[in-house]
């Protein structure tokens, strides 16, 4: 079995065993805080650095650049990056329809054993990649850890999912039969990962992809490409080959529409907005002069996520669930919780005490470690100001319900509750995507479900309840690809919650879990006649 211990010290992983989420790092331990200082000032000393577009292993400037900036100062430029454009789309296309020919061919004991070394290579750097971060996305320091254990557990997962696949047999054996099934891989992917979880989501797709022997075109997004480029720096160390992946940042109007667009692109993994999702959907679906194939979409496209809090609730754990998923990384999660939905038995007392919880809530800039640190961009801080203005009309204010100048001058909100919002209001039906929740009242817990379900999305959800049979009536029918009873709705790990959601939350993807190889794979039936 894998071995625990301490993250502050060397350990030796037996990959042959069974899989063991990374575990977490306590802060609260003086070691451990040292580390992640040291690693701070380390990557503070790297700075501003430009990167190369990397397409099959050669490395690429371009005339356009993104300028990568660090949300809690905006004056600060965390990376330089090249922008990839249409002249780029047949270069990495090339580049990736080479390597796919020999790598579909490559063991699968190798590229699982790829997987593996990346994630060894990345265990031993776990204090520095959380540090890029806490610089590149605000993240603090337990947010960044959980990004960088989860991106470990997705090495880890993977190649054991798709050892085990290559192990699968014919269910049934024909007389005068040999019988197998093979899961061969799909083609040349363009994998398009979003900023908020730069370095879990981006290496998970692109980790699934390459384990299950496709070639790859990488678009990170252009708020979080150093990162990207960090963990493709860790892919050549581990001994990727060249044109495996293909680093190439660049703009979704362009670029990316193009890759989408490709004959030879066989799937699009995305995570992000319901708009590019849908709008990927619809490329994809057109068949492009010699495209010989359907293309396969994997699309994650964000929620309105609802915690139900029942009459007879242990509410202290509900507020401190509630405000968890709300605030954590100040709300830029697909999985936060930007409804609450209150018995209206204990609605005044519930946000009384949400009230006091989250005035408790300190925001700053995230090297400093506190609970919350900026909002991505200038355009998106505006958007969810845009919002609370518009909660104010709708609702009523309990705390917060504005930009935070006492946290500096970078993109700071502050966390904010805003009460009595009705069903079916702005706030209550679109995604906000920072630190603002909508607090609704229910008149028993039938309302509530009916208030919870009544959105276009479907990710995730929670309730608190001590009654046995609405837990059972939860599981049943509040229409949610991950549901939690009694705990957050944010936080789904490797393996135990496998992750995607239903409706317009995307294509219910199960990152994370047993059938998400089958993405990046296709199923080979052979029968073999013996005498």
């Amino acid at each position: 079995m894998a071995t625990v211990e301490a993250p502050t010290r060397p350990r030796v992983r037996l990959h042959e065993g069974p899989f063991v989420n990374e575990p977490l790092t306590d802060f609260s331990k003086e070691e451990n805080a040292r580390q992640m200082r040291a690693a701070i000032e380390k990557v503070r000393g790297q700075l501003g650095r430009e990167y190369d577009l990397v397409i099959g292993g050669k490395r690429v400037k371009t005339t356009d650049k993104i300028k990568s900036i660090n949300p809690a100062k905006p004056s600060q430029l965390v990376g330089l990056h090249q922008k990839a454009g249409k002249e780029q789309v047949e270069p990495a296309m090339s580049a990736a329809l080479r390597a796919f020919e020999s790598w579909r061919h490559t063991s699968v004991e190798e590229r699982a054993a790829l997987l593996f070394r990346t994630g060894d290579l990345l265990r031993e750097r776990k204090f520095e990649f959380a540090a890029w971060m806490v610089f590149e996305v605000s993240k603090n320091w337990a947010e960044a850890d959980g990004d960088i254990a989860e991106t470990i557990d997705f090495c880890e997962y993977y190649s054991r999912e798709a050892l085990r696949l290559s192990k699968v047999e014919a269910p049934v054996q024909l007389p005068g039969e040999r019988d197998h099934l093979f899961y061969i891989p799909l083609g040349v992917g363009a994998v398009i990962p979003p900023w908020n979880f730069p370095s879990a989501i981006m290496a998970g797709m692109t980790l699934a992809s390459i384990v299950a022997g496709n070639t790859v075109i990488l678009k990170p997004s252009s708020d979080s490409p150093t990162i990207a480029a960090k963990f493709f720096e860790l892919l050549e160390e581990a001994g990727m080959p060249e044109g495996v992946v293909n680093f190439c940042p660049g703009a979704g109007a362009s670029f990316g529409d193009s890759v989408v667009a490709h004959p030879k692109t066989r799937y699009i993994a995305f995570t992000g907005s319901r708009e590019v999702g849908l709008r990927i959907n619809k490329v994809a679906a057109e068949k492009p002069e010699g495209q010989i194939w359907i293309k396969r979409t994997v699309l994650e496209m964000g929620g309105k996520d609802a915690i139900i809090v029942d009459a007879d609730a242990d509410i202290d754990s509900a507020v401190e669930g509630v405000a968890s998923a709300a605030f954590g990384f100040q709300g830029q999660k697909c999985s936060a919780c930007s409804r609450a939905i209150i018995d209206e038995r204990i609605y005044d007392k519930f946000l009384e005490k949400l009230k006091t919880r989250v005035e408790k809530i300190t925001v700053g800039d995230p090297t400093e470690n506190p609970n919350m640190g900026a909002v991505i961009n200038e355009g998106s801080m505006k958007d969810i100001l845009g919002y609370i203005e518009q909660g104010k009309k709708d609702g009523r204010v309990i705390t917060g319900g504005a930009r935070d100048t006492k946290a500096g001058d970078g993109f700071f909100v502050q966390p904010t509750v805003i009460a009595d919002i009705p069903p079916k209001s702005k706030l209550e039906q679109e995604e906000i995507f920072g630190p603002v929740l909508a607090v609704i009242k229910a008149k028993n817990f039938d309302h509530a479900l009916e208030i919870a379900n009544d959105t276009e999305f479907g990710l995730t959800g929670a309730v608190y309840t001590k009654s046995r049979e609405k837990i059972n009536r939860a599981m049943q029918d509040f229409h949610v690809g991950n549901l939690y009873i009694n705990r957050k709705c944010t936080g789904a790990m490797v393996g135990a919650h496998p992750f995607g959601g239903f409706n317009m939350s995307g294509t219910d993807s199960k990152s994370g879990g047993p059938d998400y190889l089958y993405l990046f794979t296709q199923g080979k039936s052979v029968g073999e006649k013996i005498s």
